[in-house]
């Protein structure tokens, strides 16, 4: 049986469930510019709740990394709910992030980036970011982040107590048509999940622009084996 009360915060149980909240966090302020990674867990407890299912409180710090390794970390809490339930479903999180409207903007490089790419003349096509050899250009940095955060929308659906999600590569992104003023992009994802070591890969169809952020239209899970019918979950 899992343990209750204060938790190691190095340990996995409270790592996996601030990487459950560093998602959520991703899904609402992740841009081109602008996608966080959890920095460290500093407190962290479980405890079983009456309704079915445990809670986990954190207290962590996440880092932007779109504003490379020196951008300032941001102190965090979070409540994370991972439900029990016949069918699985996603994590609940009730999150709150000090000094976030303090980031720097990045209002203008999301701007020129937008103008730049919503263009009938842009065909972005590229795959294997970053390559097999860790690298990535500048160019394709904002579609890696983009990924990124379009992937949190699955990860955080995906998640479980048993699973701890990261995005491993983007395999390929294309640029579709544009819809509504919306950039539209089609990724190809690669998603490991740290206790199995399973890399599962998704496609997904995502929107952006600058006044409306990142959505989420279509996902679809890619089994790699033949005879898989479902998700992992």
């Amino acid at each position: 049986m899992a343990s209750t009360g204060d938790l190691e915060p190095t340990h996995y149980p409270a790592r996996r469930a601030a990487q459950v909240a560093l998602h959520y966090l991703n899904t609402h302020h992740g841009s081109p510019f602008r996608v966080f990674g959890l920095q460290q867990v500093h407190k962290a407890s479980a405890e079983d709740v009456a309704a079915g299912g445990r809670k986990y409180k954190l207290d962590f710090s996440v880092t932007d990394w779109g504003s490379g390794s020196a951008g300032p970390a941001l102190r965090c809490s979070a409540d994370v709910l991972f439900p029990r339930t016949e069918r699985h479903s996603a994590p609940e999180v009730q999150l709150h992030c000090e000094a976030l409207h303090q980031i720097n903007s990045t209002a203008q490089e999301e701007d020129a980036f937008y103008q730049k790419y919503i263009s009938p003349d842009s065909t972005v096509s590229a795959r294997d970011i970053p390559d097999s050899f860790g690298n990535m250009s500048e160019e394709m940095q904002p579609f890696w982040r983009l990924a990124r955060v379009a992937a949190s929308f699955i990860m955080l659906r995906e998640s479980s107590e048993n699973t701890e999600f990261n995005m491993a590569k983007v395999a390929s992104v294309t640029q579709q048509e544009s819809s509504e003023e919306q950039l539209m992009l089609e990724f190809v994802v690669l998603l490991h999940d740290f206790p199995s070591q399973e890399i599962v890969q998704w496609k997904l169809l995502a929107s952006w622009s600058p006044d409306r952020g990142v959505r989420v239209l279509q996902t679809e899970w890619q089994p790699r084996c033949p005879h898989a019918t479902k998700p992992p979950n």
